[in-house]
């Protein structure tokens, strides 16, 4: 991740968590996530079944843009491992689904997010569930290793999207499942929301064209790549996401009207190719 972006990243996501922790709450957009909830990424991810099941400070830390838990379709035994997993949530939410006998795992860089995480942790009373300081880029587990890696809006945080993916195809077992929820474009984004690095906390100028998404993917080796959009973001949403930062929203709010959205990607990484036996029958041994 590009230093100066990383630097933000942590810093909001810190501050966001710190919130959380004196009564307040946290979502996506950054400055949203300090001062209120960017609605039309965050709300209404989970249902109250989910929720209920969770310390309240694990709902309010939530910063994502869907429900990759769901989207996995975990399996109890499995391994599960969640890229940016701040407050716990989708952790805790997977260490349920895969039960007893399977693990589940949380990588994040921010310190403020790793202690909150673990006392949302304790709170649940889960013992299947290690949280990891480290980055998406360099994944500190050992190759083919889970069986499911899930997100929730933090790879388009990054600035090496291409090294992410090539960590989760990595660390993936033969076979294995990529499921996460992410903002993409459909599209080319305007120069004015890239240039601004805040914007990244925001989960909208660190988005991917969905083409561009479903190709790195497939060059990371991964196959039967599926992009399905779960929600598209109009003018007024755009609106709300893009207000402070020196950008003239009513100017270019009609040229990103339908160009963001919320998706559920998904992709498998291949079986290994069974090692043939080999021959020592009379005809083919010397």
């Amino acid at each position: 991740m590009d230093t100066a972006i990383k630097d933000v990243v942590r810093e909001k996501y810190g501050a966001a968590a710190l919130r959380v922790t004196t009564g307040g709450s946290s979502c996506c957009g950054a400055s949203a996530a300090l001062d209120g909830c960017c609605d039309p990424i965050t709300s209404n991810l989970y249902n109250d079944g989910q929720t209920s099941q969770l310390p309240e400070e694990a709902v309010l830390a939530s910063l994502g843009c869907g429900n990759p838990t769901l989207l996995a379709e975990l399996t109890p035994g499995e391994t599960v491992l969640d890229l940016g997993s701040g407050g716990g949530i989708d952790v805790l939410l997977s260490a349920k689904r895969v039960g007893p006998t399977g693990r589940a795992y949380g990588l994040d860089m921010t310190d403020e997010m790793l202690a909150l995480a673990e006392e949302n942790k304790r709170k649940a009373g889960v013992t299947n569930v290690w949280f990891l300081k480290g980055e998406i880029e360099s994944i500190p587990l050992p190759d083919n290793s889970v069986d499911v890696v899930i997100s929730n809006c933090v790879i388009n945080l990054s600035a090496d999207k291409d090294r992410v993916l090539r960590e989760a195809f990595r660390v993936l077992k033969p076979g294995g499942r990529l499921a996460v929820s992410d903002v993409v474009t459909t599209g080319a984004m305007l120069p004015e929301i890239r240039k601004s690095v805040l914007l990244w906390v925001g989960c909208v100028a660190g988005a991917l064209e969905e083409k561009e998404y479903i190709g790195k993917l497939a060059a990371a080796g991964f196959e039967s790549i599926t992009l399905e959009p779960t929600r598209v973001y109009r003018i007024e949403d755009a609106r709300t996401f893009l207000s402070g930062h020196g950008i003239d929203v009513d100017a270019i709010a009609p040229q990103v009207d339908g160009k963001f959205m919320s998706a559920f990607v998904r992709a498998v990484k291949p079986v290994a190719q069974a090692t043939k036996t080999p021959c020592c029958g009379p005809t083919c041994c010397s």
